[in-house]
């Protein structure tokens, strides 16, 4: 979640939306996003709306502290029932991230859980996710979890190597990430991700290939592998500016990947998203194919974005003036805007084509499908998937995904 809000309309004070978003709702998958603004530390790389007890001490506000946090968002999912009114949709996915979800105790994570459970209820098979820090949970902390309900948890690894680990100013100990699966296996979850990254200055390909090893020995069922993007504000860009560490390469993120791609197959994990490889079907992050399939989301907490039938809005960032909001009986949102049916077509290319199974042909304008044609001729969508009406990446594609969806959306 990056800390900048985009511009939009304002945001009603009840929060209702326009009429024809809940058209045709039924149809459409139900998940909620729960924000977690906490961090014990700031991470040098991390541009997401987050803030340590540092920051927010004398910010004054209703909030200022994470002793209260899980009623405050409580009362956010009571206006999500109140602004959708009758709509009998049950809650198909939820995903509590951050920030350090697990700085807050469980049982408060249980609380927000409870509040969706109680507004709108969850399907039978519903995937309850937490992100959490490998320092910042125990065996009796994970137990605590999943008797509150959640059966997925992801663990940010990041690493393998102290000094990798450092210049991102992660605060765990190489092989804790691999103890934190296993105990979270022993607490009954059934799914476990790892999530790493690759690329950070420094970092030798002999590191990545621990690092994929050691992730892979501790036996996930899904690896998330991110480059990473050294975004502007931040302490890794300052530090990189004044030359005290050397830049990123893109040459080296594609060999990265590249060696991602070739670890993580022979292990049993297949692609089903550029970043992201999974044991089998049932191993995927729904919650997140629900975000690149168009579905309908509510985020909850500061500086969270949110859609409902084409219509897209964010909160307010700051803890304290998220909680004055909800206190003064106001929609928390700072902005929003309504998405034309060109946007949403867009949008659905840029987002499906990061598929493993692609996106349909016939989304794309006319220039996007003759860009389409030469693409699969050039080697960068699979050729027999084009034949068969859909755009789908070959790895060299993956590579180039960035260039190859701004090819497509023209």
């Amino acid at each position: 979640m990056p800390s900048a809000l985009p511009d939009g309309e304002p945001m009603p004070a009840d929060g209702a939306l326009p009429e024809p978003a809940l058209d045709g709702a039924a149809a459409r998958p139900l998940a909620f996003y729960l924000h977690v603004p906490y961090c014990a530390t700031r991470c040098g790389y991390c541009d997401f709306n987050t803030y340590t007890a540092t920051e927010l001490r004398g910010s004054g506000g209703r909030l200022a502290s994470r002793e209260n946090y899980a009623e405050v968002l409580a009362e956010e999912v009571r206006l999500a029932r109140r602004v959708l009114g009758d709509d009998e949709r049950r809650v198909q996915t939820v995903f509590v991230g951050g920030g350090t979800p697990t700085l807050l105790p469980a049982a408060d994570l249980g609380r927000m859980l409870g509040a969706v459970r109680e507004e709108f209820g969850l399907a039978e098979d519903a995937e309850i996710t937490t992100e959490a820090n490998p320092e910042s949970v125990d065996p009796d902390y994970l137990a605590e979890l999943r008797e509150t309900g959640f059966n997925r948890i992801s663990f940010g690894m990041q690493s393998a190597r102290p000094h990798v680990l450092q210049v991102l100013d992660r605060r765990h100990t190489p092989g804790r990430p691999e103890e934190c699966v296993g105990e979270a296996r022993a607490a009954g979850f059934a799914h476990v991700n790892l999530d790493l990254i690759y690329g950070t200055p420094g970092e030798t390909d002999d590191d990545w290939r621990a690092t994929l090893d050691a992730a892979l020995g501790a036996g996930p069922d899904h690896i998330s592998a991110y480059s990473l993007i050294v975004e502007d504000g931040t302490r890794l860009a300052a530090q990189i500016r004044r030359g005290e560490v050397p830049p990123t390469d893109d040459d080296i993120h594609a060999d990265r990947y590249l060696l991602a791609e070739e670890r993580l197959t022979a292990a049993g994990l297949g692609w089903y998203e550029v970043s992201n490889w999974a044991a089998d079907a049932p191993s995927r992050c729904r919650h997140n194919e629900l975000y690149w399939t168009g579905a309908d989301w509510w985020g909850a907490g500061p500086g969270a974005h949110s859609h409902v039938g084409g219509v897209r809005w964010w909160n307010v960032k700051h803890p304290g003036a998220y909680a004055q909001a909800l206190g003064d009986g106001r929609s928390p949102g700072a902005g929003r805007e309504v998405l034309t049916a060109e946007d949403r077509r867009v949008e659905r290319v840029l987002l499906e084509l990061r598929l493993s199974e692609g996106c349909p042909l016939e989304l794309l304008a006319p220039a996007g499908a003759k860009a389409a044609a030469a693409a699969a001729e050039d080697g960068l969508l699979d050729r027999d998937a084009f034949a068969r009406g859909r755009a789908v990446l070959t790895l060299r594609g993956r590579l180039l995904a960035d260039a190859v969806v701004r090819d497509l959306v023209d």
